[in-house]
């Protein structure tokens, strides 16, 4: 009896886990070691594109997950910019973050862009407007927002972030400085998110150690 409920246990548990870590298969290390900000916690970093489907097909899956997070663990998006025209939608986040409104608007500016199709990623102007409009701001103090003094420097640390991480593509998930992974890796939303569970309880377990 007792034989058979281990093998239910292991049979129970591979369901729930489909994914099967594998480092430099679904999860590797960064090219270099990036400065984690939350020093007392373990940070996971998801670089993204408001122009990228996947990273809106993503959205349900990562928002769930960071609803719940362990208190040793802390939650960041930060805007991908390999390319200049992905820039236009890094301004916007961090516009929209400067102007406390990012919360409310990050899923609304998916939307738009992907499900209403009403606004192009690449088009700067638009994005102004559509913040404007839809958050009711004066369109001057959304363009002051773009035009911020640490806009650029959030832009080129952004574009090193993205580079050190040894990224390829996006959605990609960065935790704590060290280890990747993304969808495409680990074929799927929700296995990103388990290999990314992986790596935190690995991590959780080498601290105890020190």
């Amino acid at each position: 009896m007792k034989k058979f409920v281990f093998l239910c246990l292991i049979l129970i548990s591979n369901l729930v886990s489909a994914v099967d870590p594998q480092l430099n298969v679904n999860f590797k290390p960064t090219n270099e070691k990036i400065e984690n900000e939350s020093l007392d916690k373990i940070e996971v970093v998801e670089m993204f594109w408001y122009g990228c489907i996947h990273c809106f097909q993503f959205e349900p899956a990562i928002n769930k997950w960071k609803a719940n997070l362990p208190k040793d663990v802390v939650f960041k998006r930060v805007p991908a910019v390999p390319r200049k025209d992905w820039i236009p939608m890094a301004r916007t986040y961090y516009a929209m973050e400067s102007l406390g409104i990012v919360d409310d608007f990050h899923g609304k500016l998916f939307d738009a862009i992907h499900k209403d199709k009403t606004l192009n990623p690449g088009d700067e102007s638009a994005a102004i407007q559509w913040i404007a409009t839809n958050a009711k701001l004066d369109t001057d103090k959304v363009k002051s927002a773009f035009k911020s003094f640490s806009m650029e420097a959030k832009l080129k640390k952004a574009n090193q972030m993205f580079r050190s991480a040894g990224a390829t593509g996006v959605p990609t998930l960065i935790i704590n400085g060290s280890y990747l992974t993304s969808s495409t890796m680990a074929g799927g939303p929700q296995n990103a998110i388990e290999i990314t569970e992986f790596i935190i309880e690995n991590m959780r377990k080498d601290l105890k150690k020190k």
